[in-house]
């Protein structure tokens, strides 16, 4: 009887496997797997690579998890908004002709995202805006920090560093996605091609 059950479970688990290649070869190669294809004695061979799946012993590490799949569906979309609008901030910096110019022009940006984000950040929890840190350093190859210290100046970055920290944060914490960020890349790259709910 068990032995029967190992053969389905096994075709099971071959459906799946087969169900899901064309859907991901649609993909581009992006999401949960990648596809190579080496020659051997004149066959094809696929070599599938499949990322790794998180398997929890403990339901406070899954909470902890899906808690961390939910702060990245909120705050990647804004690490994406602050990309763009930091490349745009530095073409039109390149543009304007005196420091006095590029300075009311900084003000101004500042103004409207302070206006527009403001209501969004006060209602983000410690892991969102641990993970929005992460991201915009992802996203732009700044630290949030150094963000802050070359639109803002030195010491208003210094002030929101001292906030931070009295906050368990850090603003000068760098994306490491080979590390301890891992997870978050890996959830990053599933919400990138859609695999999320």
């Amino acid at each position: 009887m068990t032995f029967d059950k190992r053969i389905v479970r096994w075709l099971l688990a071959a459906a799946f496997v087969v169900a899901a290649l064309p859907a991901a070869q649609a993909q581009g190669g992006r999401g949960f797997w990648h596809q190579e294809w080496t020659v051997d004695g004149g066959d094809s061979i696929a070599l599938v690579h499949v990322l790794p799946v998180y398997v929890f012993s403990r339901p406070v590490d899954l909470r902890r998890y899906r808690r961390l799949v939910d702060a990245v569906k909120k705050v990647y979309p804004i690490a994406k908004i602050a990309k763009a609008k930091m490349a745009d901030m530095e073409e039109e910096l390149c543009r304007l002709p005196t420091k006095k110019a590029q300075k009311e022009y900084i003000k101004q940006v500042y103004d409207e995202i302070k206006a527009e984000y403001t209501p969004v950040l006060k209602r983000m929890t410690r892991t969102q805006g641990r993970v929005l840190l992460k991201l915009i350093d992802r996203e732009t190859e700044y630290t949030a920090y150094e963000v802050l210290k070359e639109f803002r100046g030195g010491f208003v970055a210094g002030f929101w560093q001292g906030i931070s920290k009295i906050f368990g944060q850090n603003l000068k914490s760098e994306y490491d996605k080979e590390g301890e960020d891992r997870m978050i890349e890996q959830i990053v790259v599933y919400y990138e091609a859609g695999l999320l709910r």
